[in-house]
C-alpha cells in the first residue's frame, strides 16, 4: 500500500541514494521547483547520493547546462543519466541505420555530435525523409501539435521497415501550465501503426544501466534495496522502478495533480483510484518533492 508523506526526510534515511526525475518534480520547465531544491541539497549533506535520470534528449553536458540556466545549483546532486546519453550510443551503434532522417528541433541538434566513448563509431548522416534507413526522433517539430500529424510519413516508414530510435520516451510534458507532446508519443503512435520504435529512457532498461553506472563512479556497492527513484510519471519514473525492482516515491503534483486531487498533497482517495486505474504501485507518494 503507498504511503503518503510530507517531507522527503521522513524516509530518505532508509536510502544511499536517490533517482530522480527531472521535469515536474525538480523544475517545471521554466524555473526550479525551490523546495525540491532543497530537498535535494539537504539530503546529499547528510550523506545521499543523488543521480538526475531524465528523459530528456540531450547529454548530461546539455542537461547540466539546462540546469544551470533554471538555476538548479550543482551541489544538489551528483551526476545525470539521461535518456539522450543512453539514446546516442545506439544510434552511433547503427541501430537505426546510416542514414537518418531527423524529427525534433533546432535546439535538438547536439544530439548528433560526435560520441568520443565508441570504436569504430557508425557515421550518421541526416538525409530527407524519402532517402532514409531509419528515424531518429527527439520530439516532434510542434511540441503542441497532435502526433497524428505524422501518420502519413509513419505510415510510409513502417512499409519500407524503417526502425524509429526514440530519444524521450514521455509522452507529455507540462511547460509551466502549458501540456506539450514529447518523442514518446509519436513512438507510441508508430508503434500502434505496426512500426518498431526503439526506447532507451524510463521505463527501460538501459537508463537505469547507466544511471546505476553513473552512481558507483560516486558510491560504490550500493544495493538496489538502497535505492529510491523519484518522480511524477506512472508509465516511467513509477513502473520504470517497478521494473527494476526499487522503491519508489510519486510525485502528485506533476502529471497527475488533477486525478489525485493535489493541493498540498493528494487526496487519498483519489490517489488510491488513480494508483488502481495506471496499475502502479509506488512505496510513498507526495505532492511536491520537498
Amino acid at each position: 500500500m503507498t504511503q503518503i508523506i510530507t517531507a522527503l526526510s521522513e524516509i530518505s534515511d532508509r536510502y544511499e541514494a536517490l533517482f530522480v526525475d527531472l521535469w515536474g518534480c525538480v523544475h517545471n520547465g521554466k524555473k526550479a521547483i525551490p523546495s525540491a531544491v532543497e530537498a535535494l541539497v539537504s539530503y546529499r549533506q547528510r550523506g545521499g547520493a543523488v543521480i538526475l535520470v531524465t528523459n530528456s534528449p540531450r547529454s548530461r553536458h546539455g542537461v547540466a547546462k539546462q540546469l544551470e540556466f533554471f538555476e538548479i545549483p550543482k551541489d544538489a546532486y551528483d551526476d545525470i543519466a539521461s535518456s539522450g546519453d543512453s539514446a546516442r550510443s545506439a544510434m552511433f551503434r547503427g541501430v537505426v541505420g546510416e542514414k537518418v532522417w531527423f524529427m525534433g528541433q533546432e535546439h535538438d541538434l547536439p544530439f548528433f555530435e560526435p560520441l568520443n566513448i565508441l570504436e569504430n563509431p557508425t557515421e550518421i548522416t541526416r538525409v530527407p525523409f524519402e532517402e532514409a534507413e531509419g528515424i531518429v526522433c527527439c520530439g516532434p517539430e510542434d511540441p503542441h501539435a497532435e502526433p497524428d500529424v505524422y501518420r502519413p510519413q509513419l505510415l510510409f516508414a513502417k512499409q519500407k521497415g524503417m526502425k524509429l530510435l526514440c530519444a524521450n520516451p514521455d509522452i507529455v510534458v507540462d511547460r509551466g501550465e502549458t501540456r506539450e507532446f514529447c518523442a514518446g508519443a509519436v513512438a507510441q503512435l508508430y508503434t500502434e501503426m505496426g512500426g518498431e520504435s526503439l526506447y532507451f529512457g524510463k521505463p527501460h532498461p538501459p537508463i537505469y544501466d547507466l544511471a546505476r553506472r553513473r552512481l558507483s563512479e560516486h558510491r560504490k556497492g550500493v544495493p538496489d534495496a538502497g535505492i529510491l527513484a523519484i518522480g511524477d510519471g506512472p508509465a516511467t519514473d513509477i513502473r520504470g522502478a517497478m521494473g527494476e525492482d526499487i522503491d519508489s516515491l510519486f510525485i502528485t503534483g506533476g502529471l497527475a495533480r488533477a486525478e489525485t486531487k493535489t493541493s498540498q498533497g493528494p487526496d487519498a482517495d483519489a490517489l488510491k483510484d488513480y494508483i488502481a486505474k495506471e496499475m502502479i504501485n509506488p512505496s510513498f507518494a507526495m505532492g511536491t518533492l520537498s
